[in-house]
Formats: structure tokens, C-alpha cells, sequence
């Protein structure tokens, strides 16, 4: 067994002084008594953190616009796409990742779509896509201003919002439709087209639909379906919502928030309500809540740097953690990571001093037991 010496220990919930951390694979051991393991660091440690929405992979550092594969164009509605099918683990931005402390990414299918697929939570410090990948997140779907701004693209595309929420349903009601039909008997799951399945994978509860929302109205449109079909949805975004009475309404119907990306420009009118003092909303609703970078509208490295608004309004350190790492893995149902506790993936970041100093930065990574960087 391996250990690192924390001085401070955020795990991921709270704060402790003094401890030694003890892991192979998994976390073996939190304590204040020395371990019998080799101690090969000591300084302030944290979870790794976790990117709840981006397209690392997907949109790549250094190669042109033009090859970019966030949105397939040929139809708006595609629910048998894989977000991990389009990604390549050499892109540049996942070694400056691992370098940051964060080690997991939620990589989605772009909001060019009505419905673009399913997302996946993978490993940053894989080199190829078998290892990377850990688990499906939930059916990326999305809202407002972006399907309806990809008129010139392939399939029957939708002008206004209510086009773009008319296709949504018609979808969904097809399902049900289905659903019943499987239940009578009169058809069976053989005879099914395949993108229909995954429509009655949702209607099940099987997956989630990560909603790209941002503004206000287009969050209660959102509830209202999920309300009708007695769906599982989590919104992303959120950034156009200064007011807090929405946040707590999705907070009542147990719809979680993926918060991002702070810190990026406001380039459309349905961001004109953005601003980083919208962080002081969020925190008051008591919404649950993890953040995310939609890298590359900001670079994933620097997801942490976006606390330092939360903080601004009063946060504590350990919360703002907790938000990057616990709460977050909660929301998209990952299991094992995101608390350094005994049990859970040795997925954890030896930082030089504490991570919300200007100075810190990660002096050891360690991705499920292995050092995946070392300064």
C-alpha cells in the first residue's frame, strides 16, 4: 500500500487536518495514525475533479474548426449517436487536464441537435477509448436558441422553439404509444426500430436527458416535460437564470443542476441575463448542484479557477470541492469517485499548498491507484 501525508484533507464533503491517506487501487485507509504503507507525498490533498458537461475529445486543441465532431449534421433528432465514438484520447487538452487534477470528463454530444445522443463519463488519463470509458451518462437534448439555429444542416430542422419542442414530443408520444403496444402484445421488442428503443429506454427511466438550457422559460418548458412523460432530467447550463424562484421550482421537482461554464463570453442574445454574480442565485436556491466547462468554451484545466465566484459570496472551501467533485459524481449516478474515502477509486491530487492559492497547482496525480502525473 501506497499513502500520501495530508496536511489538509478536502474530501470531497468536509475538511480534516493531520491525516494519512492509504490507497492501492481503491482508498484502504483515512486516518490519523500512520499507516504501515510508503509515503510518497505530503501536502494538501482532494479528490480528482470531475467535469460534469464537455467535448474534450470531441472538439480537439490544435487541429481546425473544420474537424471538429461535436454535432453530426444529417438529422435533428439522433438518438443512436455515442459521444465517445468521436472522441480521440491523444487531443492535447486531456494530458493538461490530468496536470489540473481533473481525471473525469462527462463528454457530450454538442446542442446543435433537438436530440444528439448519448453522453459518456470517461477517464482522462486513458489512451484510448476501452479504457477511457466508464459509463453511460444520459441522452443529451437541448432547448432554446441552438437546434433552431441549424436550419441549413441536414433533416427537417426547426425555425422557432416551438418547432424544436414540437419534434421533442412528437418523439415521446410516439413512445408511449409504443410502450403500449409492447404491453398488449401486439408487437414485440424485435420489431422495434432502434432509435425508438432508446425513446423507451427514457420513458423507462433507464437514462437521463441532459438538457442544454439557459434561459428562464425554456427551464419550466423543460419541467413541464419531464412532468408529462415522467421523465429523469438533469438541466445543464442555467447561465441566463438571475432569478432564483426557477432554480428552487426545478430544486421541488428534483431536478439537479450542471452549472456552466462560468467565465466564457455571453455570444448569444439568450445569454444576456449572464453574469458571474448569477452564481450568488444558484447558491442561495439550495439547488443541488455540480459544475461543469463545456470545454473548450472554457478549457477544462481551468474549471477549478471558476470557484472563486462561489467563494466570493461566502462558500466554503470545502463546499466549493465538494461541487467539482461529490456532488457532482451524485448527480450523473458515478459511482466510487469523487470522495477520498475508504472504498472508493484512489483517484486523488497531492497539491503543493492549498488549492484556492494563487501559487498551488497539483504536485502528484493519482488516477485509480496509479500516478498518472508527478511534477
Amino acid at each position: 500500500m501506497k499513502a500520501l501525508k495530508a496536511n489538509v484533507l478536502y474530501d470531497g464533503e468536509s475538511i480534516e487536518r493531520e491525516v494519512y491517506v492509504g490507497f492501492n487501487e481503491r482508498i484502504e485507509y483515512v486516518g490519523k495514525e500512520k499507516p504501515d504503507a510508503d509515503i510518497i507525498g505530503e501536502g494538501v490533498v482532494t479528490p480528482a475533479f470531475i467535469d460534469g458537461h464537455s467535448h474534450i475529445g470531441m472538439v480537439r486543441s490544435g487541429e481546425p474548426s473544420a474537424e471538429e465532431e461535436s454535432n453530426e449534421h444529417m438529422d435533428p433528432v439522433l438518438p443512436m449517436l455515442r459521444a465517445i465514438d468521436s472522441v480521440y484520447m491523444d487531443d492535447a487538452a486531456f494530458r493538461e487536464s490530468v496536470e489540473n487534477g481533473i481525471l473525469y470528463s462527462t463528454v457530450l454530444p454538442g446542442s446543435g441537435n433537438i436530440l444528439g445522443g448519448m453522453g459518456q463519463l470517461i477517464r482522462n488519463f486513458s489512451t484510448n477509448v476501452k479504457d477511457a470509458y466508464v459509463k453511460d451518462i444520459g441522452i443529451k437534448v437541448a432547448f432554446g436558441y441552438n437546434p433552431r439555429s441549424t436550419v441549413e444542416w441536414k433533416g427537417d430542422r426547426p425555425y422557432t422553439r416551438m418547432g424544436s419542442l414540437a419534434i421533442l414530443r412528437e418523439r415521446l408520444i410516439k413512445a408511449k404509444k409504443i410502450k403500449a403496444i409492447l404491453q398488449n402484445g401486439k408487437k414485440t421488442i424485435d420489431e422495434i426500430d432502434p432509435g425508438d428503443e432508446i425513446f423507451l429506454d427514457i420513458l423507462d427511466r433507464k437514462y437521463k436527458l441532459m438538457a442544454h438550457t439557459h434561459k428562464v422559460d425554456d427551464a419550466y418548458v423543460l419541467m413541464d416535460i419531464a412532468r408529462a412523460f415522467g421523465i429523469r432530467v438533469i438541466l445543464n447550463h442555467g447561465m441566463d437564470i438571475s432569478d432564483g424562484k426557477v432554480l428552487k421550482d426545478l430544486s421541488t421537482q428534483g431536478i439537479p443542476l450542471i452549472y456552466g461554464p462560468m467565465d466564457s463570453l455571453p455570444y448569444k442574445v439568450e445569454l444576456k441575463h449572464e453574469s458571474w454574480r448569477n452564481a450568488k442565485t444558484v447558491m442561495d436556491s439550495g439547488i443541488k448542484f455540480g459544475m461543469m466547462s463545456d470545454h473548450p468554451v472554457i478549457l477544462q484545466r481551468n474549471i477549478f479557477l471558476t470557484m472563486r465566484h462561489f467563494l466570493r459570496f461566502g462558500m466554503s472551501k470545502e463546499e466549493a470541492i465538494s461541487h467539482l467533485t461529490s456532488r457532482t459524481a451524485e448527480i450523473i449516478e458515478a459511482e466510487n469517485i469523487g470522495r477520498v474515502k475508504k472504498g472508493y477509486n484512489a483517484s486523488i491530487v497531492l497539491w503543493n499548498k492549498d488549492p484556492f492559492d494563487l501559487e498551488a497547482h497539483p504536485v502528484t496525480v493519482i488516477g485509480e491507484g496509479n500516478t498518472v502525473f508527478s511534477e
